[in-house]
């Protein structure tokens, strides 16, 4: 019987294509950010032409790796996060708008 509750309540598996189609959704709303080449992998943001973000998504297992520079730069210093789920994605996504506002008030 907890087998049977334990399966009914699992959450759906994560699809990591699908997220990455929302999360670019989501990143072209965040006005400074400029996507980067549209079909090339991986998916490549800049804030004034300079790299911020880099997305890639790995199908075994379906994860997205997402890549967050520390500042600006033209050789940016990377901090990676592998996102492994819907509540990963938010806090990640949650985590770039609080940089983009301590990069504005930098300048």
């Amino acid at each position: 019987m907890s087998d049977e509750l334990s399966d009914f309540f699992a959450l759906p598996p994560f699809k990591a294509d699908e997220a990455l189609v929302k999360l670019r959704r989501d990143l072209r709303d965040l006005k400074p950010l400029q996507e980067q080449g549209t079909g090339s992998i991986p998916v490549r943001w800049a804030l004034k032409g300079l790299p911020v973000i880099e997305l890639q998504v790995d199908h075994a297992p379906a994860v997205i790796q997402a890549r967050l520079a520390k500042r600006p730069s033209q050789r940016p210093e990377w901090t990676s996060k592998t996102l492994k789920s819907s509540a990963d994605v938010r806090q990640w996504l949650d985590g770039v708008r609080q940089q983009l506002k301590r990069w504005d008030d930098e300048d």
